[in-house]
């Protein structure tokens, strides 16, 4: 049962909060841990003391980008918000989005069917709500790590700054950009006890005062413990940076993605419901036809141009193409009597291309004693995407569904196998499923205005306008179908500033989906006379920087939402669940002594899906009580330092029909690292350190994924 929280009630539980932690503050800073997670590489004139970097001159003239869009410090915006950086995917041995996402307060995992990020946000699943340099990114696949500056996480609807989706939050990535000046090097190589190994480089070259050449790149073999498994993965990303002018600063970049793996949708549930430990080992699918493979081309160009000292350009323009095909075979039903299950399986392809120009305005001014930072933007987006869907269809059911032993190894080979009743099967991916042909055309216009009434009182106010035109061709029934969804999103906040250091905010915001859902492929029949979802989010909150590199913040938020889930009985169709979620969140990172740096997390989620008549008494699915991560990096010597952290994840339900359960678990993880000189670094990184049997997310009742035994990965980082 959902615990009731009034609106009154969240603004009066966090003042609760951080009234008597403003009480016992020491005075404030000028500038804040959290703002100086967003310094940039090139931009203001900065200097280093120790691990502190010092900035100079206005932050309005900053060349980073990232996802707030305007030169707001991090402790003033009015909405909960995680930023990673280069150094701690570096120091924690991240490969993945996945792995950062463990320790992040308020969202978790998804599996996304072995073949994509998906991270549920707040108890929202979501495969497209994300972005790169503040662009969206919505092919589903798995990004690279290797060419970024940070990952910011924004929790709660964010329509006005990203448009549709963005219910639950979003994940932009902000790649890193050539350094004006400079000549520098660096690179790693990784190998893991699996025998997964990698090779990254980074190498910056200034042609010019004004030129500045830059070029990440990185090769992986992918491997893992589970059968079957393998794959490539390459990406290579040339950046230029040319000053203009004194004013004005041209970013163009072009990267290229190539991948390939095979595809696990994990272990069946038994009937009690829970993961069949039994069948740990067992992988339920075809070595030759479980895959995925990506190429991509994406090509960027940002121009920013200050027009005086206190008004600022930024124009952007975003091109992608990218081609995928993904093959599986994934178990839909298992019978523990028989020890049979039921397999399914498709082939599909997409081929897409975006198109993104955005230009943003940001000026800064005074009326009377007011000071304003308005933000004004326009985007245009066009989307070309083909997509289709042929199923798998065995010679001796006639359907697509077969039934086969569940025993290691799994009886299917190059599409052809021994089904359960001992007979010889084969499969052909013959079956045409679907096939659509989209064009989407979106126009939006938007503005925000941070208003500073007082020393003490800060106001947000700001609205988006979505013009979203989608056309679907229905190619195989020749049927086109079309819709025009217009809608305005608000947003508003409420900060008080008892002490510098100190904020309590209070916002509301709405976003919005179009029943075409993330990827348009559900337009056809009665949703094309469906109004787009919409979502609202109330929040309350803290945040509060009570010692030099340390920072507090905490959270009480509401959302209401409606979304596309996965069929409980067929998850290859989308249901529309409607839902309200409620939760709470703290987050501490910084250092609690020079030589001691914290990064804590928990959050409290609880939610109810509702229907027509009301509560249903369900549990929306991927919805953990409580998480909790923590990790701690603790300097021995001038030279040697070691890690330790854990993150836990409650029980949560796999499916919307509370049949099946993802267990809890606790996972224990650290490192050690040695810097041989002051150039290079050796380092282990070693996840699940007791050996523990965990299940750390599903996609549907029959797909849980089986988490890694106790596993190491061996670094050696360098820089010249």
């Amino acid at each position: 049962m959902i615990h009731t929280i009034s609106r009154a009630a969240l603004l009066l539980s966090c003042a609760a909060i951080a009234f008597p932690a403003a009480a016992n503050d020491s005075a404030g800073q000028e500038t804040s841990a959290q703002d100086r997670s967003l310094i940039p590489a090139a931009g203001p004139i900065m200097e280093t003391q120790g691990e502190d970097i010092l900035v100079t001159g206005d932050i309005l003239q900053s060349s980073q980008v990232n996802s707030v869009k305007s030169p707001t410090p991090i402790i003033d915006v009015p909405q909960s918000l995680t930023i990673t950086t280069q150094e701690e995917i570096t120091e924690r041995g991240f490969t993945s989005i996945g792995q950062i996402i463990d320790y992040t307060p308020g969202v978790s995992t998804s599996q996304g069917e072995g073949h994509r990020d998906a991270i549920v946000f707040r108890g929202v699943r979501s495969t497209a709500d994300f972005f790169i340099d503040g662009v969206r990114d919505d092919v589903q696949y798995y990004r690279g790590l290797y060419n970024l500056e940070q990952v910011e996480i924004l929790r709660g609807p964010n329509a006005l700054l990203f448009g549709r989706g963005g219910t639950g939050g979003i994940l932009n990535r902000v790649t890193k950009k050539g350094a004006l000046g400079e000549n520098f090097g660096g690179g790693q190589v990784a190998v893991d006890t699996f025998g997964e190994f990698s090779v990254q480089g980074d190498i910056n070259l200034s042609a010019s005062e004004n030129v500045a050449l830059r070029v990440n790149a990185a090769y992986e073999n992918l491997n893992n413990h589970r059968d079957f498994y393998d794959g490539d993965r390459i990406g290579f990303n040339p950046t230029a940076r040319i000053a203009l002018g004194e004013d004005t600063l041209l970013d163009l970049s072009y990267e290229f993605a190539d991948q390939e793996r095979f595809i696990d949708r994990g272990i069946v549930t038994g009937a009690n419901g829970r993961p069949v430990e039994a069948l740990q080992d067992v992988v339920f699918g075809d070595p030759e036809n479980n895959f995925t493979e990506l190429e991509a081309h994406l090509l960027r160009a940002n121009l920013q141009h200050n027009f005086s000292e206190n008004f600022k350009g930024v124009f952007s323009a975003f091109y992608g193409d990218y081609d995928k095909v993904y093959s599986n075979f994934f178990p839909v039903a298992y019978d523990p009597a028989t020890n049979v299950v039921t397999i399914d399986g498709y082939i599909d392809t997409t081929q897409r291309e975006n198109l993104i120009l955005s230009a943003n305005f940001i000026g800064e001014f005074e009326t009377g004693s007011i000071e304003h930072t308005l933000l004004f933007g326009a985007e245009y987006i066009g989307t070309s995407s083909d997509q289709d869907r042929f199923n798998s269809f065995f010679d001796t059911s006639q359907d697509d569904l077969e039934t086969f032993l569940a025993v290691r190894p799994f009886p299917l080979r190059g599409n052809a196998g021994v089904n359960a009743a001992g007979v010889p099967t084969t499969n052909t991916f013959s079956v045409l499923n679907d096939f659509t042909q989209v064009e989407i055309d979106v126009l939006s216009v938007y503005f925000q205005d941070e208003i500073e009434l007082t020393d003490w009182l800060n106001l947000v106010v700001g609205g988006r306008f979505d013009s979203f035109d989608i056309e679907v061709l229905n190619v195989p029934a020749s049927d086109l179908r079309s819709r025009k969804d217009e809608e305005f999103s608000p947003r508003g906040g409420l900060i008080l500033k008892p002490m510098e250091n100190i904020s309590i905010y209070a916002s509301y915001s709405e976003s919005f989906l179009p029943r075409s859902g993330e990827q348009f492929a559900n337009i056809n029949g009665a949703n094309n006379a469906l109004d787009p979802d919409s979502f609202e989010n109330l929040e309350a909150g803290v945040k509060w920087d009570f010692a030099n590199a340390l920072s507090l913040t905490a959270a009480i938020f509401e959302i209401r939402q409606s979304s596309p889930q996965p069929n409980d009985a067929d998850p290859s169709t989308l249901d529309v669940i409607d839902s309200e979620i409620q939760g709470f969140e703290l987050q501490l990172q910084g250092k609690v002594t020079p030589g001691w740096s914290v990064s804590a997390g928990y959050s409290f989620l609880d939610g109810e899906q509702i229907n027509r008549a009301g509560p249903t008494g369900l549990r929306p699915r991927e919805l953990p009580e409580n998480m909790f991560s923590i990790w701690n990096q603790v300097e021995v010597t001038d030279r040697f330092g070691i890690g330790l952290g854990l993150t836990h994840q409650d029980e949560s339900f796999v499916d919307n029909g509370n049949n099946a359960t993802l267990p809890a678990y606790t996972r224990i993880d650290a490192a050690a690292y040695y810097d041989v000189s002051d150039n290079l670094r050796v380092q282990v990184n070693v996840e699940n350190l007791t050996d523990t049997l965990y299940f750390p997310n599903s996609h549907a009742t029959h797909n849980v994924t089986v988490g890694a035994p106790i596993n190491a990965r061996f670094a050696v980082t360098g820089r010249f």
